[in-house]
């Protein structure tokens, strides 16, 4: 698509950036109310998302568009809270694979539930904005 961006266009943009702020400031409102930063919440999600042996600290580094270094950092406090384990991978000893602990389990749990509402709710929404965009 090279052609001029119209009015509609415009507008389009500013309501499918106004839908996904919308979210992102109710995830970062429940997130608190588990007592969790967004940062925290989202590397929680990252791991528990991850294939079974993958969940690395390149991976939430990855999945969080943050430096490595950043990633060990937040991974530390999140040990420190006991919410993550790290576990020397099979493969490669020197690497460690991240895993939750049965308390981090039990929390994003009833958070990602409320998020997966929140998702459904917002779909056709969602849905609308995308086809304004064909």
């Amino acid at each position: 698509m090279t052609s001029e961006l119209t009015d509609a266009d415009y507008a389009a943009l500013a309501d499918f950036r106004h839908a996904l702020r919308e979210f992102q400031a109710f995830s970062e409102r429940h997130a608190a109310e588990f007592g969790l930063t967004p940062q925290q919440h989202q590397a929680l999600l990252a791991i528990r998302g991850a294939p079974a042996g993958a969940a690395s600290i390149g991976h939430i580094a990855d999945r969080l568009i943050v430096k490595p270094h950043s990633a060990s950092g937040l991974v530390a406090r999140l040990e420190a809270l006991d919410l993550v384990a790290r576990h020397a991978s099979p493969e490669d000893g020197r690497q460690a694979i991240l895993r939750l602990t049965a308390k981090s389990r039990k929390l994003l749990s009833a958070l990602s539930s409320a998020h997966r509402e929140e998702v459904v709710r917002l779909r056709p929404l969602l849905k609308n904005l995308l086809d304004r965009f064909s």
